[in-house]
C-alpha cells in the first residue's frame, strides 16, 4: 500500500490512503475537528439514512455485497437497541467502501472518497466544503507532478531515439542499396519495430483509429502513458545495441516484446498510475476510472507485425 498523503482542513491533518487505485479519507482523522471524537464515526453508521446510502453505493462498485445482510441491517436501523460498527457493517455485508487498519500512528477507519464526503455533510456542511476543496488541491498537485514526468520521459524518449536513428544509419543503411530519399521507409519500419512491441500496433495503424488526434499533429507516442514512455526509452537504447550485434530484425523483435511485457507489468505494480494513457495535453490523468475511448489500436497483432516484415523490403536501385 503506498504512503498516505495528508490535507490539512480547517487546521486539522486528514490522511488520505490509496488503496486498489481509489482514495480512501481517514474518517478517524475527521472527527478529530469535533467533540466526542470516534463515537460519531458508530454514531453516523447506525444511522438509516447512513445505512441506506452505504447500500445503495456498495450495490454500484461492489458485486460480492451481500444484499440479504445488508436488509437485516436496514430492518433494524433507527431501533434504540440497533448497534452498528464500521467492523460489525464490513464483516455482515463483505463491504469495501470502509475499512479499518490497526497501529498506533497510521491506523483508524478509512472510508472511499464518495463515502467520506457524505460522512463530511453529516458532520457539518462547512467542513465538507472544506474537506473537498483540500482533495481536490492534493489531486491537482498530483496531476501536475505527473504531468512534470510526463513530459521528462518524453525529451528522454527523444533523446535516446537519436542513439536508435544512429544505430540505424551506421549499421543498417549501409547494407541496403537504397535511394537516399526512401531512408526514411527503414527508420519508420524500425520505429514501428518498437511501436509494436510496446504498443500492440503500428503508426499507421494508430492513426486510421484516430483520425481526430491526428488532426491536431499527434502521434501514438504523444499519449503513452509515463510507464510507456519509460519502456520505450529503454527499448531504444536497447534495439540500438541489438542493430550493432548484427541481430536480425525478426529475433529483435522477440526480444524487445519480452522486455516490454516484463518492464510494464514490473512498472505498474509500483505506480499503477502512470500506466493509464495520457488524455490531453494539459492533464495527465482526467478521470482515473475513465476508458480510453479515444485510443482504439485496431487490426491483430500478427497484422502489424505483417506490416512491418513487407515495409521492411524497400525496392533498390
Amino acid at each position: 500500500m503506498a504512503k498516505d498523503k495528508i490535507i490539512n482542513v480547517q487546521g486539522h491533518e486528514i490522511r488520505v490512503s490509496l488503496v486498489n487505485n481509489e482514495d480512501f479519507i481517514s474518517l478517524t482523522d475527521m472527527v478529530k475537528a469535533f467533540d466526542d471524537g470516534d463515537a460519531l464515526i458508530e454514531k453516523w453508521i447506525r444511522n438509516i439514512n447512513t445505512i441506506e446510502f452505504l447500500g445503495v453505493w456498495e450495490s454500484m462498485y461492489n458485486p460480492n455485497f451481500k444484499p440479504l445482510e445488508f436488509e437485516g441491517f436496514r430492518s433494524r436501523a433507527g431501533l434504540n437497541s440497533f448497534a452498528m460498527s464500521p467492523k460489525k457493517w464490513v464483516e455482515g455485508t463483505g463491504a469495501i467502501g470502509i475499512y479499518s487498519k490497526s497501529g498506533r500512528h497510521g491506523g483508524g477507519t478509512f472510508a472511499h472518497k464518495d463515502i467520506a464526503f457524505e460522512f463530511g455533510s453529516w458532520l457539518s456542511p462547512q467542513f465538507k466544503l472544506f474537506l473537498i476543496k483540500e482533495f481536490q488541491r492534493l489531486k491537482e498537485l498530483e496531476n501536475n507532478q505527473y504531468n512534470i514526468e510526463w513530459n521528462v520521459k518524453r525529451v528522454l524518449s527523444k533523446a535516446n531515439y537519436s542513439l536508435h536513428t544512429g544505430a540505424i544509419k551506421e549499421f543498417i543503411l549501409p547494407k541496403l542499396n537504397i535511394e537516399q530519399e526512401k531512408e526514411w521507409i527503414i527508420y519508420a519500419n524500425e520505429a514501428d519495430l518498437l511501436n509494436v512491441a510496446l504498443f500492440g500496433c503500428t503508426a499507421k495503424m494508430w492513426k486510421e483509429a484516430n483520425p481526430s488526434l491526428v488532426v491536431s499533429d499527434k502521434n501514438i507516442r504523444d499519449y503513452a502513458s509515463i510507464n510507456e514512455l519509460t519502456v520505450l526509452s529503454n527499448l531504444e537504447s536497447l534495439n540500438s545495441i541489438f542493430i550493432k550485434n548484427g541481430i536480425d530484425k525478426k529475433s529483435r523483435f522477440e526480444q524487445l516484446k519480452i522486455v516490454a511485457d516484463a518492464q510494464l507489468k514490473s512498472l505498474s505494480q509500483i505506480d499503477f498510475i502512470k500506466s493509464y494513457k495520457r488524455t490531453s495535453d494539459k492533464s495527465y490523468i482526467d478521470t482515473p476510472k475513465q476508458e480510453q475511448k479515444n485510443i482504439n489500436f485496431e487490426g491483430s497483432f500478427g497484422d502489424a507485425i505483417s506490416k512491418i516484415s513487407k515495409a521492411g523490403k524497400p525496392k533498390t536501385k
